[in-house]
């Protein structure tokens, strides 16, 4: 929980609203990875939030977790992601247009993507402009892979660790653009946030492993930075140098996040 106070002397606690779905199955993780970094979580399912049970608005972050939403049935993440695009697109809207944060892992990401929130030219892009699909090995892979942070429009995530390891965990990791223009413009608004290095394990276009919108507060990644909160997570942790709390590499993306998203609580963001 975040510590400080605002002007009426009360305490401010950075809200996230976890979506599951049938399938979803890492809202725990993402929610222990939340907890560690400071926000107050509550785990929903997606027909709460079509039904009107619970809006988005008095939350800082939402958060689209890994699985198989749905079953991946016809495509990962396609149902959720047109469930979002026909039936929440406005209240969606209205939360990035805000400058919120929406945050998608792995499965997420394909809903993301599929939804229209990504790669978020606009608000929502009224077509699909990208996907991920089958990786390049036409299997299923879960391992850990090196990859490289990028200086991007979610300039939130400034100071985070220049290189990486998370594990992944996806049959259809692969991300593709719909154009070469649509890579070109995801380079030329500094939308890509992460590149897999040195190896890329899926044979996304120009090694990518995560991006965000043109505006910065919407973000996605296919591994898993819930994964590695503590170095305890890691086959190898014995070897891995010891820092301050014991923290792994995924931790620093969440605790950038719930940093950003006290600033917009406070009314402070850029």
């Amino acid at each position: 929980m975040i510590g400080t106070k605002n002007n009426n002397g009360q305490k401010e606690t950075v809200s996230a609203l976890v979506v599951r779905a049938a399938g979803t199955n890492c809202d725990q993780e993402t929610v222990h990875a939340l907890t560690l970094a400071g926000a107050t979580c509550d785990v929903k399912h997606v027909n709460e939030i079509l039904t009107g049970r619970i809006r988005l608005h008095p939350y800082q972050i939402v958060v689209f977790p890994g699985g198989f939403s749905y079953g991946d049935d016809i495509a990962a993440g396609k149902v959720l992601a047109n469930e979002l695009r026909l039936r929440l697109r406005d209240q969606l809207q209205r939360f990035v247009e805000s400058g919120k944060l929406v945050i998608g892992i792995c499965n997420g990401f394909q809903v993301l993507i599929k939804s229209g929130l990504l790669p978020g030219f606009d608000t929502i892009d009224s077509e699909q402009l990208a996907t991920l699909t089958l990786n390049d090995s036409a299997r299923f892979q879960c391992e850990w892979v090196g990859m490289a942070t990028e200086k991007s429009a979610a300039s939130w995530l400034d100071g985070m660790p220049s290189t990486l390891e998370l594990p992944i965990a996806h049959g259809e990791g692969k991300f593709i653009t719909a154009s070469p223009k649509v890579l070109t413009l995801l380079k030329k608004n500094r939308q890509v946030i992460l590149r897999y290095a040195p190896m890329n394990p899926n044979g996304s276009e120009a090694a990518i492993a995560g991006i965000c919108n043109a505006r910065g507060n919407v973000v996605a990644m296919m591994p898993h930075p819930e994964r590695f909160v503590t170095r305890f997570q890691h086959p190898n942790w014995p070897s891995i140098p010891a820092r301050p709390n014991d923290v792994g590499d995924g931790f620093f993306f969440w605790e950038k996040a719930v940093a950003h998203a006290k600033t917009l609580s406070q009314g402070v963001a850029r």
